[in-house]
């Protein structure tokens, strides 16, 4: 085994997946479901290797359509493919269900469905880290790619974050780190997909809609180290009961972090700093206090980049310079101006009630802006948030009347229902005095009135600027 410069051993890694696999693509009928960034780069990429490519997404689209034939795809939107039979595989994106009657059809033809997410895995090379959790994804995959850049590895940042993990694996060579952030839907959909290093940062409830059972929730975000051996790393949240209970079935080494437990084996806090245990020796890697990022969650996640950086033989050093000069992620508790005493954040990013209910905890005299799609969640635990943080609530989209109840049922009464993001604007910044912070955290998705949470969170500051 190799030793980085503190004596550590660096565990060689194995990319099980076979590259020459490119070429049994050649000439084969694969189906990509879904033109998102996931679809249309998965079938350039499948086109890339000889595959001959058929297209299907539910919306109709102009654009779409156009770019099909600029690819000489034949394509087919609407409710339904037209056709599900004599593909050699089919390839899901993650925003569309794997139990869609015709999905189910397709698989029971005897044609394989996997996802972009293993299709990269296949068809490319490259040393994958696989992050998932409820909240925190977006910033630590960022953080941690960071890490590896400044220790001079060659190194992409993709999955969930926003870059598709196919447009980047075929360009990777064995040494190229592959950070990538996986959704649980993304994760429903893989076979073979095995990362050296994975994380799982928290599970609370989220996409209740789509996966029907918290159960259901919790094994999807388990796959991430379904296919881990003992010369892998599993890293993960300590102090979340399910991460802990996930962990004892991983065959991985299980690599804990903890922000309220100091810890024999693992990440943690002592005395104000970050420290990481290793097997008998100990290394302080930085203050809790020199962390820009904001909030007891953003803790967690530099203590989850920082294992992850250590296991995989990154110094100290690096380390602590990357979680030092770290600014946070767009749109995730994103500061975006301040006018006359009142500060503005922008935390679209937050999308479901535990995300919500961490950003509200990093701040007080709070006005605070919510609401947004249904996913199913519960708003209670969020109302109950409120205590000591929130002074005004103003809500919009489809969920304002559910959290408006919950609310009111946790005794919070300073309610305003809004129709868009310019009324939220114009009508908290009525209500904000100085020293309050004006706080855009959905607690919910963007889909009722955007396309995504960026757009959203673009918009807020559109409106703040314009103020």
């Amino acid at each position: 085994m190799e030793r980085d410069m503190a004596g550590r051993h660096i565990r060689e890694t194995e990319q099980t997946a076979d590259p020459d696999s490119m070429a049994d693509l050649n000439g084969k009928k694969v189906l990509v479901i879904g033109l998102g960034k996931s679809g249309t780069a998965a079938a350039e990429a499948l086109k890339s290797v000889g595959a001959r490519v058929c297209v299907y997404d539910g919306k109709e689209d102009e654009k779409k359509r156009q770019w099909a034939e600029e690819n000489g795809f034949f394509a087919s939107f609407g409710e339904r493919p037209a056709s599900v039979e004599g593909f050699d595989l089919a390839v899901l994106s993650p925003g569309v269900p794997a139990d869609l009657d015709f999905i189910l059809q397709i698989s029971e033809n005897d044609t394989e469905v996997i996802g972009e997410l293993e299709l990269a895995y296949r068809l490319g090379r490259g040393k994958y880290i696989a992050i998932t959790g409820t909240n925190g994804k977006t910033t630590t995959t960022a953080l941690t790619g960071e890490i590896f850049r400044a220790s001079k590895r060659r190194t992409e940042v993709v999955g969930n974050i926003g870059v598709a993990v196919v447009s980047k694996a075929l360009t990777a060579s064995e040494d190229t780190f592959l950070v990538t952030e996986c959704s649980s839907f993304q994760l429903e959909t893989i076979k073979e997909f095995h990362p050296f290093v994975s994380a799982l940062l928290n599970v609370t409830p989220d996409h209740l809609n789509r996966h029907k059972t918290m159960e259901n929730y919790i094994r999807a975000k388990a796959r991430i180290f379904e296919n881990q051996t003992q010369s892998d790393y599993f890293v993960y949240n300590a102090d979340d009961e399910i991460c802990s209970k996930e962990a004892s079935s991983c065959r991985a080494t299980a690599v804990p972090f903890s922000r309220r437990n100091l810890l024999d084996f693992g990440a943690f806090v002592r005395d104000g700093k970050i420290v990481i245990a290793d097997g008998g020796s100990e290394t302080e890697i930085c203050g809790v206090e020199e962390l820009l990022i904001p909030g007891s969650h953003n803790l967690e996640n530099a203590l989850a980049a920082a294992a992850i950086a250590w296991f995989s033989g990154i110094g100290a050093e690096t380390i602590a310079a990357v979680l030092r000069s770290f600014p946070g992620v767009s749109h995730r508790l994103e500061r975006c101006g301040e006018k006359n005493g009142v500060s503005f954040v922008n935390d679209s990013k937050g999308t479901n009630p535990d995300a919500a209910i961490r950003a509200v905890r990093s701040f007080h005299n709070i006005v605070l802006i919510a609401g947004g799609y249904d996913k199913g969640a519960e708003f209670g635990e969020f109302a109950g948030s409120f205590d000591g943080h929130v002074r005004e609530l103003v809500l919009l989209g489809t969920t304002a009347p559910k959290i408006r109840k919950a609310a009111e049922d946790a005794g919070f009464h300073r309610i305003h229902m809004v129709k868009n993001m310019k009324e939220a604007v114009n009508l908290s910044w009525s209500l904000a005095e100085p020293g309050d912070t004006i706080l855009l955290s959905p607690a919910c998705a963007s889909w009722d009135m955007y396309e995504k949470f960026e757009d959203r969170g673009d918009d807020f500051k559109r409106c703040v600027a314009e103020l």
